[in-house]
């Protein structure tokens, strides 16, 4: 499993668009009329939006509070030294989780039984690899100060023990929230759109025009955002 890790970091990028198109494979229905009435859609999109935004607030919380520089060198793990504090004093892994989180409720939101049954889990493996070789790393690196950090934090499932504190202790920066999570943040908006105007006409009144403009206004803001913060991270205008 840790080989195959290995192989899986060098692309894990490109792993959350690959995942991301795959939300639009035709598949049957998680919730569907038969079952759950005519407002069957309101149980994907409450549930879908509730999901995917923890895992958007667990990603910025642990960006914004104590960001773990862990991104690789020359394809391969490397971390300058063991963080343990903000988010990482509740999880050992909380970018992955709130990556889980996100994907899920994107799944869910696109009421994809496919997604859920079936991506989802090939997902869960190849971060459970990828895990795997990141601990090896760290643990070869850090010896007994990351077995210890390993028994005291869960590897997924975080602690919310504490967490108000953790939070009102530390300095949010919101500029490295904002330029290490622009690229993801696009990615993932544009997808919401996508699924929400193209999957719900419910919600436009299922009139065609009304739901193209909304796409014509929506998108190319997007885009603006992306391209705005892309500038003033490439300028030198914000510093993380």
């Amino acid at each position: 499993m840790i080989r195959v890790g290995k192989f899986f970091f060098k692309y894990r990028n490109w792993l959350f668009i690959v995942l991301y198109l795959l939300l639009f494979v035709p598949s049957p229905t998680l919730f569907s009329i038969k079952y759950f009435g005519n407002n069957f859609y309101i149980i994907p999109l409450s549930l879908g939006l509730f999901t995917t935004v923890c895992g958007q607030l667990i990603r910025g919380l642990t960006i914004g509070l104590a960001y773990i520089i862990r991104g690789g060198k020359d394809g391969k793990v490397y971390a300058e030294r063991l963080v343990t504090e903000g988010m990482f004093y509740h999880c050992r892994n909380p970018l992955y989780v709130g990556n889980i989180l996100m994907l899920l409720g994107v799944g869910i939101l696109s009421n994809s039984l496919i997604y859920i049954v079936a991506v989802m889990p090939v997902f869960l493996f190849i971060y459970q690899c990828i895990v795997l070789a990141e601990e090896q790393f760290l643990r070869e690196k850090f010896d007994h100060r990351f077995d210890l950090y390993c028994k005291q934090v869960n590897r997924w499932i975080p602690s919310l023990k504490g967490i108000v504190s953790t939070i009102r202790a530390m300095k949010f920066h919101w500029k490295r929230w904002l330029i290490k999570e622009y690229n993801t943040q696009y990615v993932w908006l544009t997808g919401l759109v996508l699924i929400i105007l193209l999957k719900y006409p419910q919600l436009t009144g299922n009139n065609d025009k009304k739901r193209n403009l909304l796409l014509l206004i929506l998108l190319p803001l997007l885009l603006l955002y992306y391209a705005t913060i892309r500038y003033l991270k490439k300028s030198g205008t914000w510093q993380e």
